[in-house]
């Protein structure tokens, strides 16, 4: 930059009348005193000096500054901003040559031809740059490119943004239009695409379970969003990886979304990918979201299951039956009933004593742990601690069901005690009865889970948990702890806490924990039998079973949790590694590569997480829908061992979206510039010919306030009166 240098007075009217008459009457009185002295040479300096510093007071009073103006020398920016965003792939632009509606990307082409921009050599510089083009995952962010666009070019005057609006992803881009806003400079933004939707059928979601019994039918839900202006009727088709094919007819609702369910028989034990499609309709737009791919796991083997209860309570003989006749389930009962000559009464389900060895408690998928604490006869803290580690590092399932003898509250001064999800009331350890039945209501949480889901959609299962029947106990409940999920919670009941949770889950470690606050689910079977009860202990087995059966190996086995991760989720990985004879590897070195659908590779490494049982964490972070592969490597023992997971979900830029013209709208009102239609070429060009120049930058040194003027005034304020006594007039 060239400086121009010079002194400015920032006077004013008053201020100049008020300098002038101080200068004319001290001017006078200085001529009077000399001419009365004689004409004295000294007396002559004396009224110079003093009418020199009356004039400097009278400079100062007009706030002399000195000014450098700063003027640029490089040429002014327009920076030219392209969205290359996957939604920019939608092809309903209005057409400039051709019959058919073009892409969005076509659509602004032109614009990023260079010579487009010639016109303007001559007075701006135009950068033309793409923004979202390589988003990780794709997303559109509008706030990030016009926020730095300022950092990136010193001189910019304007930018052109070339957008169809559709951002989903960072901060509102009106926040960065309210900084260009106040460095002066205006975005013409150039918006692209259709503001309605176009004729689509899209699927929205696939709701198959993460697992399921070899020979079993499995009930698969799904959904399907339609903006075709009629019903129409559709073929949908499920096919599994192994080659297989269900197919169904059904009806898809105009303007609206219709949901249904398929059912499919696993033809044998394994895992699945399983994958529904929509056939494509004559009259659609886009035919790339018309399929969905889900995982489930089929497994042949029984899942082993242990019941401890103190007496049989009516819910503990229900609960038994059912497990019992589940076919996917081998249980174990423990009854710590007093008077019994045989555990159990001699029937083959039970056993004698507690699993005292972590080896035979570790063969127990899940734990069920009823109305029983530590006392003479029943648990011990060391069984406890066992019963801990069982869930936290070799991911089995907890289910703690308190009752009316309020044993379970000795369990809290346990290493169990911290496994609770829920905060229990010590001075009522018997919990609460009435005479009119409570019942459940499910959360919003509670409607989404796998363990609610008693029927095929959201609607029809709040109406089953709404027309259940009532309990008449519940635990002494006051709050939920934090990191727990509440699944359901007294409709009637409250505390300071809100309504009283009842059936709440939480992660600890590898597994998972319930707690079940009544002792009522067997009355669920009045008047429809089985048919619910069994369905919710079946799902609660499966569910906290899953991840001990992700995938095992000789000498590692891998868990992950959730088990259905959704996309940019933290997926939490646990691995139990072993010695090639058996024992807990300690102080291991666990490494993993982890290859996304696009192929890309992330390498992560295990910590220590537990040597007794030769437990192992890490974290990954979900970037893409759809099959993520994983090969897992022990250093000290060479062991390899090859998994999957499934995540869950859409990306959240993809084509067939409609345009928000709205936002670009907005962004143009925030900074005075202007919405320019994509076709009118010249009158852009026109619009940015005509911008001012950049502003010079000014720096400002005020004289009347620097100190290096008052040492000047009052330095001649003390000659002045040295020079008075040296004349003799002092």
């Amino acid at each position: 930059m060239t400086p121009t240098r010079d002194l400015r007075l920032e006077w004013t009217t008053g201020s100049a009348i008020v300098s002038l008459g101080l200068l004319l009457v001290t001017a006078v009185l200085c001529w009077t005193a000399w001419r009365r002295s004689g004409y004295r040479a000294s007396i002559g300096l004396l009224e110079a000096a003093r009418l020199s510093l009356v004039g400097l007071a009278a400079l100062l009073l007009n706030q002399p500054e000195w000014v450098e103006e700063f003027r640029p020398e490089e040429q002014p920016t327009i920076a030219v901003l392209w969205d290359g965003s996957p939604s920019m792939d939608t092809r309903d632009a209005t057409p400039i040559d051709a019959d058919a509606p073009a892409t969005r990307k076509e659509r602004i082409a032109p614009w990023l031809d260079p010579n487009m921009w010639k016109p303007l050599d001559d007075r701006l510089r135009v950068a033309i740059e793409p923004f979202a083009a390589e988003a990780d995952p794709p997303a559109s962010d509008l706030h990030e490119p016009l926020d730095r666009v300022r950092e990136r070019h010193k001189g910019l005057r304007g930018v052109v943004l070339l957008s169809d609006g559709d951002w989903n992803d960072g901060p509102p881009p009106v926040e960065a239009a309210v900084r260009l806003r106040q460095r002066g400079v205006p975005v013409f933004v150039v918006p692209v695409g259709s503001r309605s939707r176009l004729p689509d059928l899209e699927l929205l979601s696939l709701d198959a379970p993460t697992f399921g019994v070899a020979g079993k039918p499995v009930r698969i839900p799904f959904t399907i969003e339609s903006s075709l202006p009629r019903d129409t009727l559709a073929s949908v088709v499920l096919r599994d990886s192994s080659g297989g094919e269900v197919v169904k007819e059904i009806t898809i609702h105009a303007m609206g979304r219709t949901s249904d369910a398929i059912v499919w028989t696993s033809p044998a034990q394994g895992d699945y990918v399983l994958s529904l499609s929509v056939p494509r309709h004559a009259d659609e737009a886009i035919a790339g979201n018309n399929e969905l791919a889900a995982p489930i796991a089929v497994r042949d083997e029984k899942l082993r299951v242990l019941v401890v209860e103190s007496q049989p309570r009516w819910e503990y003989r229900y609960l038994r039956n059912a497990l019992s006749r589940d076919p996917g389930v081998d249980v174990a009962c423990l009854l710590f009933h007093p008077g019994l000559n045989k555990a159990g009464g001699g029937n083959a389900d039970y056993i004698a004593r507690f699993p005292e060895s972590l080896d035979a408690l570790s063969v127990f998928d899940v734990v069920f742990l009823g109305d029983v604490g530590v006392e003479p006869n029943q648990l011990t803290a060391e069984q406890c601690r066992l019963v801990r580690g069982l869930v936290e590092h070799q991911a089995s399932g907890l289910v703690l069901m308190p009752g009316i003898l309020g044993k379970q509250m000795t369990l809290l001064d346990t290493e169990l005690g911290d496994v609770y999800p829920v905060v229990l009331d010590p001075a009522q350890p018997s919990g609460w009865g009435a005479r009119t039945p409570g019942h459940f209501e499910l959360t919003e949480f509670g409607q989404r889970s796998l363990l609610t889901k008693l029927a095929d959609t959201q609607d029809d299962n709040m109406d089953i948990w709404q027309s259940l029947p009532g309990f008449q106990w519940y635990a002494p409940v006051i709050r939920a702890k934090a990191g727990s999920d509440v699944l359901c919670v007294h409709k009637d009941a409250v505390n300071e806490f809100g309504r009283l949770p009842l059936l709440v889950t939480r992660t600890l470690g590898a597994g998972k924990v319930l707690f079940m606050g009544t002792d009522g689910a067997w009355r669920w079977r009045k008047g429809v039998e089985d048919k619910y009860h069994y369905r919710f202990w079946g799902q609660v087995v499966r569910w906290m079973a899953y991840s001990r059966n992700m995938a095992k190996g000789e000498t590692m086995r891998l868990y992950y949790s959730p088990d259905q991760p959704r996309l940019r989720q933290n997926v939490t990985l646990r691995v139990n590694a072993m010695e090639p004879g058996g024992e807990p590897l300690a102080k291991g070195d666990i490494t993993a590569r982890v290859t996304a659908p696009s192929g890309k590779v992330d390498t992560i490494r295990f910590r220590a997480d537990g040597d007794e049982w030769g437990s192992y964490v890490a974290a990954f972070l979900t970037r893409e829908p759809g099959k993520h592969d994983l090969r897992l490597n022990c250093g000290q023992t060479g062991a390899t061992l090859d998994a999957s997971f499934f995540v869950q979900g859409t990306a959240s830029e993809r084509a067939g979206r409609p345009a928000r013209p709205e936002v670009l709208e907005e962004i143009a009102r925030v900074t005075e510039g202007a919405v320019l239609d994509a076709a009118e070429t010249d009158g852009v060009l026109r619009r940015l010919a005509s911008l001012p120049d950049p502003p010079s930058t000014i720096r400002r040194l005020p004289l009347w306030s620097h100190p290096a003027t008052a040492a000047l005034f009052v330095g001649f304020l003390c000659a002045f009166w040295v020079g008075r006594k040296a004349a003799g007039l002092i």
